[in-house]
């Protein structure tokens, strides 16, 4: 079976099983829960979704969620695919490749990421305004799949220019905290060493983390409007005299769920 046949299979199910959607949200480490704001959901275990790979790491539930939110129809994934997990970008990307089958023309996209720039609190909210690709991987690498989009897309405004100004419009309403930074992606699954940590600084890296920018190129390939907002976790290696832990990151997380929930319920609410 081809890839472009395991999509459409894929698509396939879901479309069978909760219809299709406008906009998809796809929440990180920690963030998970944000599924409970769904009204009418449907839960599919990414198990039973035929080709899909199966979210290894702690903190991802590995369920796709569909329902309605503000009159809009909405997928949630709780839980993503890493590479560092053992798949293939072509895996890891799988699910933004699907949403572009069924429709979803938002493409909104969370983590949980590691603090650079010092003058970012841990448990603070960045809207991604742009990225650095530094996992030695595109996941456009192959044939392209030119009914998605072409061969060489630009990534000028891979993250798109009016989400971030109705994110920013919507934490300044709420009230809400947000950073605005450049988020590194990295191979992992080892965190980053004090020096490379250093060396992203050099680069202009405001955060760090393993996944979203084969996402964000993915879905920009595919011509979706994308956004991307990461929870600063955890300060990253070298910047405190401690060892990084995941189970702070995840706890993290669950601390700032109100105001992560908030606000990208304002952001929905509001996309046109």
């Amino acid at each position: 079976m081809t890839y472009q046949e395991k999509i459409d299979q894929a698509a396939a199910f879901i479309h069978q099983q909760c219809g299709r959607a406008d906009i998809a949200v796809v929440l990180g480490s920690g963030l998970g829960d944000y599924a409970d704001q769904l009204e009418g959901g449907k839960t599919i275990p990414y198990k039973d979704i035929p080709n899909f790979p199966v979210s290894t790491v702690e903190g991802h539930a590995g369920n796709w969620h569909a329902g309605t939110l503000f009159g809009k129809r909405v997928y949630l994934m709780q839980g993503r695919f890493h590479a560092y997990e053992g798949y293939s970008m072509e895996e890891v990307t799988m699910p933004i490749r699907v949403m572009a089958r069924l429709g979803v023309k938002t493409l909104i996209l969370t983590n949980a990421a590691g603090g650079i720039n010092t003058d970012f609190p841990q448990g603070c909210l960045m809207l991604i305004d742009d990225i650095i690709n530094l996992t030695g991987r595109n996941p456009l690498i192959g044939p392209n799949m030119k009914e998605f989009g072409p061969r060489f897309p630009d990534m000028t405004y891979a993250l798109d220019s009016k989400l971030k100004a109705l994110a920013k419009e919507t934490a300044k309403k709420l009230d809400i905290p947000l950073q605005q930074g450049v988020y590194c992606g990295m191979i992992g699954p080892s965190y980053e060493t004090p020096a490379e940590i250093r060396a992203l600084r050099i680069l202009g890296a405001d955060a760090v983390g393993m996944s979203t920018v084969p996402e964000i190129i993915v879905g920009r390939h595919c011509g979706m409007q994308v956004m991307g907002i990461s929870c600063i976790t955890n300060m990253a290696a070298g910047i405190l005299d401690k060892e990084l832990d995941m189970y702070e990151i995840i706890e993290t997380g669950k601390r700032v769920k109100d105001i992560f929930a908030q606000l990208i319920d304002g952001i929905i609410a509001e996309i046109r």
